[in-house]
């Protein structure tokens, strides 16, 4: 018995620390997919233009996984304006949206007799709809209808070769686009004469997640439609809990945090807060939950 109590006051403290930890809100933002073009079991079928610009063939990703990729290498014809458009995108609600890409890029510097018209960069571009309006000729393949969202460039290139394959260089950027009001979109790479592959294509928006704090509920939160962008979330306190001093309020920023935290709940008379705020707790419960144990 004297070990058993003698391990108590350990064993308490760290029941107590997993149940703060369990009822800590999640601060972490929301990523919700709109579009990976990893998960596509069978061709991507982007739309293609010119014909004998972007080819869509069978690749692998760092984990050998077997992924459907589009490569261009044309870098020995000058005037190049190779485009690939993805299928429709609806937005669900995103007011700005998130595009992560996974490409490598042949060194210019690396092939023999290449002339000063090679590339080692490509463009970006989106395109709003409120249905899947693209045909062949639609819209035109141009900035304007197109709106460009950056010209990327690769941090790494590649230029070795061994046993007649390339060592391969991964490069990943991000880049965010918006507002955005329609149902949905396209997107649109634009090469103009690289020697390069488009890996991986990941579409995404972010929210604030469902939160808790100063004694109020937060629903989850869609972020604004600039990287800036804060967007009120009206609180509800905890049961048993009221408002004092303000409305209580959180601002969820352009990367789905919570911050700026404006007033707070306090519990009733007759309660008490526990588990870290998140409960209102009447006090005669406690003090018979405690006269029972």
């Amino acid at each position: 018995q004297n070990s058993l109590a003698s391990q108590r006051p350990g064993i308490a403290l760290i029941m107590d620390i997993l149940c703060f930890l369990w009822m800590l809100p999640s601060v972490w933002a929301v990523e919700e997919v709109l579009m990976d073009s990893t998960t596509a079991t069978a061709e991507l079928g982007w739309s293609i233009y010119p014909s004998q610009g972007w080819e869509e063939v069978s690749g692998y990703d760092e984990h050998m996984n077997t992924i459907r990729t589009y490569q261009v290498c044309n870098v020995f014809d000058s005037s190049q304006n190779n485009w690939i458009r993805t299928k429709y995108i609806h937005r669900r609600g995103a007011q700005r949206i998130h595009v992560q890409m996974k490409f490598s890029v042949r060194d210019c510097s690396s092939i023999p007799s290449v002339p000063g018209s090679c590339k080692e960069t490509f463009n970006l571009y989106y395109y709003e709809a409120d249905s899947d309006v693209a045909t062949k000729v639609f819209p035109s393949w141009m900035e304007n209808p197109w709106v460009k969202v950056d010209t990327i460039a690769a941090d790494e290139s590649f230029s070795q070769v061994e046993l007649g394959g390339r060592i391969m260089k991964i490069n990943r950027e991000v880049r965010s686009f918006g507002p955005v009001s329609r149902k949905g979109f396209y997107l649109a790479f634009q090469d103009y004469g690289a020697c390069m592959s488009i890996i991986a294509v990941k579409v995404f928006y972010r929210k604030c997640p469902r939160a808790i704090q100063n004694g109020a509920v937060f629903p989850e939160t869609l972020s604004g439609a600039e990287s800036t962008s804060l967007v009120a979330a009206r609180g509800i306190c905890v049961p048993n809990g009221e408002e004092v001093d303000v409305p209580i309020k959180l601002y969820c920023n352009g990367d789905g945090e919570w911050m700026v935290p404006i007033g707070r709940c306090m519990c009733k008379a007759g309660y008490e807060a526990l588990e870290n705020g998140t409960v209102c707790q009447g006090k005669k419960a406690i003090i018979s939950l405690v006269a029972t144990t």
